[in-house]
């Protein structure tokens, strides 16, 4: 019986905040509105214990910025927010060093081996954040991505200017494994298959042993231990010359949650740019022996005739 897909994709998978650009990708939305940013953050550290107070026990924290952001609509600090103005913002990110150039990079880095393109072996990348997916898509590396999953807002189209009024999707630290089993299916490109659904190994179309995970703290420790767990390959980064940023990331690695780690500097010849650039060709490699190897098993020796 054939298999559903050759395992011939590698996925490099991509935390956004932090990982990509130094800091939350909301900043333009509050440059735009000229609202102050660590008042905003300081009000959504402070919801728990007001919600709390209110006799809610069960918090969702990594997604009550969402709900901050809708609240700021309702009394017009974001007045006219709308998914436009969010793709408009994206444009705004600034990303670390060598980026968007890196993602082409790799990918051409595939092309130019050839037994890497005899065996048809292709690289995808995916962002999958806690942030919003219009800032992503809005964004400068939006064009290099082979999918985005992100937080959602919809618009009340019923209004005569119509803004964000309502949460569409929401992900939080630990959902963003689903999103990892979305690509590790097959999911996210063939709707027909339900990410729930009982599949065999050799039957996904991305087996996590073929995922990169890169991305930059604790929050990520859920992604990191499926991708380990999974045998694929992960990376922490941080930002050069922050001591906070290194001591966290060095920790992670301590306890085994990352294999390696690195400045968040992509530019050619940097540790974090060989190091991805390296385990993107181990993982070519495997899949080529893997495939001959397999090819072999199959075919068997041609008969030879017996000297002597």
């Amino acid at each position: 019986m054939s298999l559903l897909f050759t395992q011939t994709i590698i996925a490099v998978v991509w935390d956004f905040d932090k990982t990509l650009i130094s800091g939350y990708m909301q900043r333009p939305l509050f440059e735009k509105y000229g609202v102050d940013e660590k008042a905003f953050w300081a009000e959504v550290n402070g919801l728990p214990k007001k919600y709390r107070d209110r006799g809610c026990e069960q918090i969702s924290t990594e997604v009550l910025y969402l709900n901050h952001i809708l609240e700021y609509v309702r009394r017009g600090n974001f007045e006219g927010l709308t998914n436009e103005w969010l793709r408009k913002l994206g444009a705004e990110l600034d990303f670390y060093p060598g980026l968007p150039d890196f993602f082409p990079t790799l990918n051409a880095q595939l092309k130019s081996n050839k037994s890497f393109l005899h065996h048809e072996i292709t690289l995808e990348h995916y962002v999958v954040s806690t942030g919003l997916s219009q800032m992503i898509k809005g964004s400068e590396i939006a064009p290099y991505l082979d999918g985005i999953w992100g937080c959602e807002l919809i618009e009340d189209i019923n209004a005569d200017s119509p803004v964000v009024t309502q949460l569409g999707y929401v992900l939080d630290n630990t959902t963003k494994t689903r999103a990892v089993f979305e690509i590790n299916k097959g999911a996210n490109k063939h709707p027909e298959i339900d990410v729930n659904a009982k599949i065999g190994e050799d039957d996904r179309r991305i087996p996590v042993k073929n995922m990169i995970y890169v991305a930059d703290g604790p929050s990520d420790v859920p992604v990191f231990s499926v991708v380990n767990q999974g045998d694929g390959k992960t990376y922490g980064v941080y930002q050069q010359g922050s001591d906070k940023e290194f001591k966290q990331i060095n920790q992670l690695q301590q306890q085994g949650r990352v294999q390696s780690f690195g400045p968040a500097d992509y530019t050619d010849g940097s540790q974090t740019y060989m190091w991805l650039s390296n385990a993107v060709t181990e993982i070519a490699e495997r899949i080529v022996r893997d495939r001959e190897r397999a090819m072999g098993d199959k075919v068997g020796q041609a008969p030879r005739h017996l000297n002597g």
